[in-house]
């Protein structure tokens, strides 16, 4: 599938429906009944193809990264192990094509076939941590899926985690000749990321577990890292910071400063050019909006004073749509433009850490489904996350 033509397709789809809406509005903004549902299947159109192109692209990256060569040819004459250190090529722990091997032979057979590679990666409280090409193959799926995980800063941790932030900044002031200055104390504050733990689980028939035709391999990290990529995304967002991250709505919603409130109990245009300004000039170099698809059609419809309409679809393959000239992401778990909700947020997201404390590990419990011939596999994560700079971020809400 050509996605740039499916690119060029929805651009000239939404020119049209841009024409469509200016031709059919009367002197009052309104349009008729049958005018409305014409336009309506339009846009569905239009986001049904934003949807198609952000799948092929998806998967065009993921074809690039799994057809990435696994081993390295051979430059010089075959030596031993200390030829092989010299060249860099001997790898031990998680890292191993042997413990790669020895996992999937594990898995396979439900944990009963465990080979001693594995000793590397017993944990203490049971279970394997996953070898590191599978880990870095589920960050891979969770950037893909998690909007959050793309627009924040990712960090690897290995205990608590402290963030220095700056609580008081010293300020300039005139000075006349010959007098000195007065110099004030900036004070600063800690940020503690912690580690929460999050798991899923995922089922599969022993049939398909046994079958060596069947890719296990690549069906549970995009198992896995799907799942759990919904729901990191919920609580990157909303998360309230009790057993799991503190969302950046949640920082927001603390702040009576942080968001603005709309002229009326529905978002308009100059409401959304608020928002752009009320975000200090530093930060609007590199923000986003995020929103969720129910207020992006609605944002799609609004024009500036020069009736330019304020989002543009992109042209280019990878490019993300655009609003107001900022980048623009939907993610099903922000809310909804009713009252009271804070439905669009714009800001520096890269102010919003996310901290993975070590390395995945997968379980398995083989007895709970034994009855139905199902096997089970369960993989844990500990992750925190928090908005470190609260004027980073602003969000509108609904009156």
């Amino acid at each position: 599938m050509d996605v740039q033509k499916l690119i060029e397709k929805r651009a000239n789809l939404w020119d049209s429906a841009k024409q469509f809406l200016d031709e059919h509005t009367d002197a009052d903004g309104k349009i008729s009944a049958e005018d409305a549902a014409s336009y309506d299947k339009m846009e569905a159109d239009i986001v049904a193809l934003g949807k198609q192109i952000d799948r092929f692209e998806k998967q065009a990256a993921r074809d690039a990264e799994l057809s990435k060569p696994t081993t390295a040819p051979i430059r010089d004459a075959i030596g031993g192990n200390f030829d092989k250190e010299l060249r860099g090529e001997m790898k031990s722990g998680r890292a191993t094509d042997e413990y790669k091997a020895a996992m999937i032979k594990a898995v396979r057979t439900n944990f009963r076939q465990i080979s001693n590679l594995l000793e590397e990666g017993t944990l203490t409280q049971g279970g394997y941590l996953v070898p590191d090409e599978w880990d870095s193959r589920l960050i891979d799926v969770l950037d893909e899926e998690n909007v959050m995980r793309r627009l924040g800063t990712r960090i690897t941790t290995s205990g608590e985690h402290k963030i220095n932030i700056v609580a008081s900044k010293p300020a300039a002031a005139w000075l006349s000749e010959g007098q000195a200055i007065t110099f004030s104390n900036a004070t600063f504050g800690q940020i503690s990321l912690e580690a929460y733990k999050l798991g899923v689980g995922v089922q599969v028939t022993n049939e398909l577990l046994y079958d060596n035709a069947f890719n296990l391999e690549n069906y549970i990290i995009e198992q896995f890292g799907k799942a759990l990529a919904n729901a990191e995304e919920d609580a990157f967002i909303n998360g309230d910071g009790n057993g799991k991250p503190t969302g950046f709505l949640t920082t927001i919603v603390a702040d009576a400063t942080a968001f603005s409130v709309t002229a009326g109990a529905d978002i308009a245009a100059d409401d959304v050019i608020n928002l752009e300004y009320s975000l200090k000039r530093p930060y609007r170099r590199n923000a986003a909006f995020v929103t969720n698809d129910a207020t992006l059609a609605k944002l799609r419809k609004f024009k500036d004073s020069t009736q330019n309409y304020l989002w543009q679809p992109s042209y280019i393959m990878g490019e993300p749509d655009r609003l107001l000239g900022y980048p623009i992401y939907t993610t099903p778990y922000m809310p909804k433009a009713t009252s009271g909700n804070l439905a669009l947020a714009f800001g520096d997201f890269s102010y919003y850490n996310i901290a993975d404390r070590g390395s995945r590990t997968v379980r398995t419990l083989s007895e709970r489904y034994a009855e139905q011939d199902i096997s089970a596999f369960m993989i844990l994560e500990r992750v925190d996350a928090v908005l470190t700079l609260n004027e980073a971020v602003r969000a509108l809400q609904i009156k």
